[in-house]
């Protein structure tokens, strides 16, 4: 997938899912029976042109509810068996905002490596336990991509929401700007050190039916693969890396390919034995 597809799948993925047009202008929420679909991406269920539903938000219904939330639970499941992390990478709309706004010029940070964590704590403690405790489901009230396309568009809309408006309505504020401000700074922040819709579909990577292969025999170690990567990580170490968005850029290089879990060996690789060599436990030539 070459830069412009994936930034037209973005946009595509953006799009599509809040095609509800008369949301904005009744203002309502769409009520079909598109509405009971997950999709594999952040999708705010209360934005008033979304057709679809949030993973994130239906699991911590059920969650609150002390019930199995089987049928999320399910479509994660194919879609990261299937592609692992690739919806993150090509489809995600808040993805999408990360990668514009790191597109403006000023001086770039990068996040330590413990930041990747903090997801799956995310997803632990805010998706589950604690809407499980308290049956409100607490992530999606702190959701900074709730607050963009549903808070601000229903305080915009709706004067009785306005009417609403407390302390904890600028909370969300707060959070939407601070992954605002650092995404400018920072590769994906959210993506990485918060979201656990990418948490889920990392856990799948490794063994997802769609792989990322690496050439060792044609690759220069010249690190222009990380420059480019949206996450900021060396995929020519681990191809397979829970951190991967699958988003290909990084095939632009010719030591690098989509390839499938059938098909470890894209590049014809000839193996050790074949090259008459031995190696080492640390890998290198004996």
């Amino acid at each position: 997938m070459t830069f412009l597809k994936r930034r037209i799948f973005q946009g595509l993925g953006t799009v599509l899912p809040n095609a509800y047009v008369q949301g904005f202008v009744t203002p309502s929420l769409y009520q079909g029976p598109l509405k009971g679909v997950c999709t594999p991406l952040f999708n705010c269920y209360a934005c008033p042109s979304a057709l679809f539903s949030c993973p994130i938000g239906s699991m911590q219904h059920f969650a609150a509810t002390g019930k199995v939330p089987f049928y999320a639970v399910g479509t994660m499941a194919v879609v990261g068996t299937s592609v692992g992390r690739m919806t993150c990478g090509t489809l995600c709309p808040f993805g999408f905002l990360q990668d514009v706004l790191f597109k403006i010029r000023t001086w770039k940070a990068r996040l330590p490596g413990w930041a990747s964590y903090l997801r799956y704590a995310a997803l632990a403690v805010l998706v589950f336990l604690i809407p499980a405790l308290t049956r409100v489901p607490w992530f999606s009230k702190l959701c900074p991509m709730g607050t963009l396309s549903a808070g601000l568009p229903w305080v915009t809309l709706s004067e009785s929401v306005r009417g609403l408006v407390g302390s904890f309505f600028w909370v969300k504020i707060g959070i939407l700007l601070l992954f605002v401000t650092s995404s400018v700074l920072a590769k994906r922040p959210f993506c990485r050190a918060a979201c656990p819709l990418g948490a889920i579909f990392s856990l799948f990577n490794r063994g997802s039916f769609l792989q990322l292969a690496w050439n060792p025999d044609t690759c220069t170690r010249c690190g222009k693969c990380q420059k480019i990567c949206p996450v900021d990580i060396r995929p020519d170490y681990k191809p397979d890396s829970a951190e991967c968005l699958r988003c290909l850029d990084c095939t632009r290089c010719p030591s690098l390919k989509l390839t499938t879990v059938m098909n470890r060996n894209p590049f014809n690789v000839p193996g050790k034995e074949e090259r008459g060599e031995s190696e080492n436990l640390s890998g290198v030539p004996a």
